[in-house]
């Protein structure tokens, strides 16, 4: 048996406790019905003495009237939040694999064609609309921004002579406030998934976890309006994360044909309307939101590949990389024309680093351990931030989770930011030329005529150019304590702001702190070493940029691609990947990821790619659920209908074995049928009388399945009589009649690559006679973690 460390709950009472208080009541299981289900549900389970989710050392051969006194032991309904439970309120995962028997039956070579040039035309439409929605938001922000900049910088330089610089603090903290107020309410009142960047509720779909309302119509339109209004608000946020989440809603709602919010079906690509073509297209959305984000296309598709898929073929790929292509193409082409430059294609991404001069910034072999040493500083700077944004997040959690207290705290850290900024410009001293400089909108205040405040472009700026700024402006244009100060108050701010109830990305806010303090490492080796050449602080700064982004997110590969791309100078490769993996391995010593930190704390049943290393030990008649409601391959439509209305049964699958209607005799495993099949067969009345069993029932089609894809009515919905209550239903055409089992005696780690690599919804239990003997599903594979302690099951709960 491995070292399993048993949690108890936050609060630190024994959880024995909390049962006894809740003794006698009814608590839904895992896969199996609760004390006391209705409808009589039939539960053929040899092993249904095993308790639900818990560990065991029971051999199935003894006696097993020793432990008829041991009843399942219940899940908590909910107790306080914390980072060692699992919710149980996310159980429904994606069918990635067709479980029903109903295929077409033959399709020629022309209608597979067909199939195919669909699949081609529609990755192309995902690209358009993400290009075209990247557009909206780029030209939106620059605008507004631009506004509100041109406001307060006015307000200040009349303030500056005459003084009363006060108003100008009030003036530029309210308008940030107002703004970030209104992109909050919509977010908190409307739709609260929008929240973020939504780069972990992809991760979490593409996982196979079903996030509630993640990929509608509603949600893109409340994304797209939130991350407006937050960078506007002047939040420490980019616009470039929200872009992924966006794509990937795109791309959910073009490969249906149809919208369910809008209540409008176009009667085309009716074929994809399934969880696997689902979600290999919202894969080539999230490529596409990075394409359209950073002008990085072969990075888009190897972010699907690193950070989100779990599947992936070969023509996959090229579809991907296609939508990417296409999301980028468009992008460029409506900006250049926007810009006033149609026929020069400049404007790749969101954000163009610019094009870094590899002969004045060429790097040596001596510079190597610098690199890497930066790399050592962007993972322990990644890792205090991702440690103090965790215990915000729990403080949040637990005392802000009211929409109007999530409100108001938006609102403060708005005018925070302001307050901060304003003061920060006040007290500089750091006075440049203004002759040649980029400076979008100069601010002056006590500088003398000719020269502006050096720290008013970083924080007087959208925070896009002030990263461009940094990596580019020439040595001398930032004082040492200028972007020591910058780095220090806008990490902090940065923290604060992720997780706020804002749509808003934390990829520039990182890039920039590390831009800062880069520049700031590239000005200290100027000096030590008597200002050569090779000491060019940009391109320091764009080493630390890539080290902070990769401390927070621990990404490589994609991120090492995205930033060759985004500067256009594939020189820098080598040294961009170095600093990433040393900013990965020393991050990884110290906490999490930023993304899987935020998936854990929401209590998402993710599944990483590997089994915990010290689970050998396990076996699936430890980790399985039991006991498992099964069903007759002929059954009573009366039985199914119970089955199905028992609200302590939250299950979604259900084996079918054979059995004789007039015995208890159970037989062995025959098929796997799921809760919105049966849901509509029930619907469609598709039974027979008890008294004409010969008959032929009423058939079915695909497309009536696909029909009622992917809002399924709920039982409720369906009226069924007394006397259909006593009819019959075969199964047989419905189920999966070769669904995949595993023995009880196979390994933790056996159970979970089987799982994981075939994106299995259900996996049953059987034993030497092939019988049902208990059900393994997400939950019971994401509840075993290795912790500190050695390996954690994590407490179930409706949270």
């Amino acid at each position: 048996m491995a070292n399993v460390a048993k949690k108890v709950s936050w609060s630190g009472r024994d959880p024995r406790d909390d049962e006894d208080e809740r003794a006698g009541e009814t608590t839904p299981l895992l896969n199996g019905t609760g004390p006391g289900s209705a409808g009589g549900a039939r539960q053929f389970t040899p092993s249904s003495f095993l308790r639900p989710g818990q560990l065991s050392n029971v051999d199935l051969n003894e006696d097993i009237r020793e432990l008829e006194t041991e009843l399942p032991r219940p899940y908590p309904n909910e107790i306080p939040h914390n980072e060692k439970l699992l919710s149980l309120k996310y159980e429904v995962s994606l069918d990635t694999n067709s479980i029903s028997s109903l295929k077409e039956r033959r399709i020629n070579h022309a209608a597979f064609r067909t199939v195919e040039i669909k699949r081609w035309v529609i990755c192309a439409m995902i690209g358009i609309l993400t290009g075209l929605v990247a557009c909206f938001i780029d030209i939106v922000v620059e605008n507004l921004a631009g506004l509100k900049y041109r406001v307060v910088k006015d307000n200040i330089d009349k303030f500056t002579e005459k003084g009363g610089l006060s108003f100008s603090l009030l003036l530029w903290a309210t308008l940030n406030a107002s703004v970030v107020m209104v992109g909050s309410v919509i977010v908190a009142f409307i739709e609260p998934v929008a929240a973020g960047s939504g780069i972990p509720q992809i991760k979490c779909y593409l996982n196979g976890v079903k996030i509630p309302h993640v990929v509608r119509l509603k949600t893109l339109v409340i994304k797209v309006c939130g991350v407006i209004l937050s960078v506007v608000g002047g939040l420490a946020v980019g616009k470039e994360g929200p872009m992924i989440h966006s794509g990937a809603v795109i791309a959910a709602g073009i490969s249906q044909g149809r919208s369910t919010s809008l209540k409008r079906d176009f009667k085309i690509f009716e074929y994809f309307r399934r969880d696997t073509e689902k979600r290999d297209f919202v894969s080539a959305g999230a490529a596409a939101g990075v394409s359209a984000a950073f002008g990085a296309p072969v990075g888009g598709v190897l972010f699907s590949l690193e950070e989100g898929a779990s599947f992936w073929n070969q023509f996959l790929t090229w579809r991907i990389f296609f939508a990417s292509m296409i999301s980028t193409f468009t992008l460029n082409s409506v900006l250049s024309v926007y810009h006033g430059n149609a026929w020069d294609l400049s404007s790749p991404g969101l954000i163009n680093f610019g094009r870094f001069d590899s002969e004045k910034m060429g790097y040596t072999i001596q510079e190597i351990p610098i690199f890497i040493f930066m790399g050592v500083v962007g993972g322990i700077l990644g890792a205090l931030f991702n440690a103090l944004n965790y215990w915000l997040t729990m403080f949040r959690i637990r005392y802000i989770h009211r929409p109007c207290l999530q409100v108001i705290e938006a609102m403060l850290v708005a005018a925070v930011t302001a307050a901060v900024g304003f003061v920060m410009i006040y007290c500089s001293r750091d006075c440049q030329p203004i002759q040649g400089s980029s400076v979008a909108y100069p601010l002056q205040l006590f500088c003398a005529d000719g020269e502006y405040n050096s720290m008013a472009t970083a924080f007087f700026n959208t925070p896009e150019k002030s990263v461009v700024n940094l990596f580019h402006d020439p040595p001398g244009s930032y004082n040492p304590m200028t972007l020591g100060m910058f780095t220090l108050m806008y990490f902090f701010l940065a923290c604060w702001t992720y997780g706020l109830t804002v749509s808003a990305g934390v990829f520039i806010p990182s890039l920039l702190i590390g831009a800062a303090w880069g520049r700031l490492f590239g000005i200290s080796l100027s000096y030590l070493s008597k200002g050569s050449i090779w000491a060019d602080p940009g391109k320091y700064a764009l080493m630390g940029a890539a080290a902070q982004l990769g401390g927070i997110v621990r990404m490589t590969l994609s991120l090492t691609v995205i930033m060759m791309e985004a500067t256009g100078n594939v020189t820098y490769g080598f040294p961009i990947m170095l600093v990433l993996m040393t900013a990965k391995i020393v991050g990884d010593y110290f906490v999490e990821g930023l993304y899987d930190m935020h998936i854990q704390l929401q209590s998402v049943p993710f599944l990483h790619w590997e089994a915990p290393v010290t689970s050998h030990s396990l076996t699936a008649r430890e980790v399985m659920s039991t006991p498992v409601t099964c069903l007759r391959r002929i059954e009573r439509v009366g039985t199914v209908v119970d089955i199905l209305s028992d609200t302590s049964s939250n299950h979604n699958g259900f084996p079918v074995v054979e059995s004789n209607p007039n015995t208890t005799q159970v037989a062995g495993l025959r098929g796997l049928i799921l809760r919105s099949q049966l849901i509509v067969l029930l619907k469609h009345k598709v039974f027979v009388e008890r008294a004409n069993l010969n008959l032929v029932q009423r058939r079915l089609k695909l497309k009536d399945f696909r029909d009622a894809y992917p809002r399924f009515p709920p039982i409720q919905s369906i009226h069924v009589s007394q006397d259909e209550r006593e009819c019959m239903i075969d199964l047989s055409e419905f189920m999966n009649p070769s669904p995949y089992t595993v023995p009880q005696e196979a390994s933790l780690p056996r159970v979970f690559k089987l799982f994981r690599a075939l994106g299995l919804r259900h996996l049953v239990v059987v034993n030497n006679h092939n019988e049902v003997v208990g059900m393994v599903t997400r939950k019971d594979l994401a509840r075993y973690r290795l912790g500190k302690e050695g390996l954690e099951e994590l407490s179930l709960a409706q949270t």
